[in-house]
């Protein structure tokens, strides 16, 4: 029920029609969204399927309401001319065109939403085979090959990622944070996330990547944002860069 919770009390904007937030109530509401629609119309569709098995069940070839039956192969009459087709066809297709533009606009946002924002966090992510590295605005490297070596940010603000690979294909995604990107040699690809909740999570590379691939992990820890300040005053970039 958390879901459907989200769905109807996540922050919104645009006269309610475009979700506004963390990747993960946008991602949610479309998952909300598309569950209780397509459950409400299979609803409609089986219901009206086994009324009209009910309704046209054969007794000796007419039933109580005295409509004669089809014979097998026979095509019925009298069902108007196709309106009803017609209509179903046209109810379906408003649907679906409308839930297409309502999922166009919302990944939209997705798209551009650290454009709306100014106080947000700058990351550069490389993947190697295997492991990843993380780089501050200040020029301070985080490395998961690092005991302790962790993406670190504050909660409750925008954090950016530039994602790109050193040697093969990557994918750098965290699952519970609902943000995936593909980390391609020489080529840069941009993401964003916001992390409502402190706490420990894990980015796992999602792109096959050599005999390491499995164990290519690393640890997120998102941090109150005095401890994020204070952890990130503390920082400097490494010798020599």
């Amino acid at each position: 029920m958390t879901g459907i919770a989200t769905l109807l009390s996540a922050p919104m904007q645009l006269g309610d029609l475009i979700p506004r937030g963390s990747r993960v109530i946008v991602f949610e509401r479309i998952y909300w969204v598309f569950l209780l629609l397509g459950t409400l119309v299979g609803i409609v569709v089986i219901s009206y399927t086994l009324w009209k098995a009910y309704k046209y069940r054969d007794r000796d070839g007419r039933g109580e309401d005295g409509v004669e039956r089809p014979e097998l192969g026979e095509i019925p009459q009298g069902s108007g001319g196709g309106r009803k087709l017609a209509l179903s066809f046209s109810l379906s297709a408003i649907i679906v065109i409308s839930l297409v533009l309502w999922t166009y606009g919302t990944l939209l946002y997705v798209e551009t939403a650290p454009a709306e924002t100014t106080d947000s966090i700058e990351i550069e992510v490389t993947g190697f085979q295997f492991f990843w590295e993380f780089e501050y605005p200040n020029g301070h490297v985080e490395s998961s090959s690092s005991p302790d070596g962790a993406l670190r940010v504050p909660a409750d603000r925008m954090i950016e990622l530039s994602v790109t690979s050193a040697d093969v294909f990557h994918n750098f995604g965290v699952a519970e944070l609902r943000v995936k990107s593909d980390a391609i040699p020489h080529q840069t690809t941009e993401t964003w996330f916001v992390a409502e909740e402190t706490g420990e999570y894990t980015a796992r590379c999602y792109e096959l990547c050599g005999a390491g691939h499995s164990f290519m992990t690393a640890d997120v820890v998102v941090m109150e944002p005095d401890a994020y300040e204070e952890w990130y005053a503390n920082t400097s970039a490494p010798e020599g860069s």
